[in-house]
């Protein structure tokens, strides 16, 4: 992708999509009662945070602002799962199935950037990103499928 408006464009809607996870994980952390649930999404919060950081850096380099906040979208979805926790009293199944609909959105974003044409050095960023995202979002998935509804 020759055009760094475009770039910078597709980087900064994976950003407020990381933020959104970033932020997503880190209420889930505090929702849920597991500890080792706990520990993990603390940890997915940690990656995201890392994640969207590398991205804001390659926006810095093309000249443009990088994105610096989650999106609305994000809002209504930690609002979902404090909404869910508080109503099934922290049921970490239920924070779980919620955590994995975050990860489909993440997913799909995440597709849809690697279908642009980005150089190919923000492609391997991105596509080791998705990598990354997908086996969270996979294991998150199994988790919430072993827990009991």
């Amino acid at each position: 992708m020759e055009n760094p408006n475009e770039t910078s464009s597709t980087l900064n809607d994976l950003i407020e999509t990381l933020k959104d996870g970033q932020e997503g994980f880190k209420q889930a952390a505090e929702a849920v009662k597991d500890t080792q649930l706990k520990s993990l999404f603390a940890e997915y919060s940690q990656q995201r945070m890392r994640f969207a950081a590398a991205l804001q850096s390659r926006v810095q380099t093309l000249g443009k602002d990088p994105e610096t906040s989650s999106s609305t979208f994000g809002a209504l979805h930690r609002g979902w799962i404090n909404l869910k926790s508080s109503l099934t009293g922290g049921d970490d199944h239920a924070i779980l199935a919620e955590c994995e609909r975050g990860e489909d959105s993440a997913v799909e974003e995440y597709k849809k950037a690697l279908e642009d044409d980005l150089t190919p050095p923000l492609y391997e960023l991105v596509a080791q990103q998705y990598t990354d995202i997908k086996a969270s979002h996979d294991r998150i998935r199994n988790l919430r499928d072993t827990r009991k509804k």
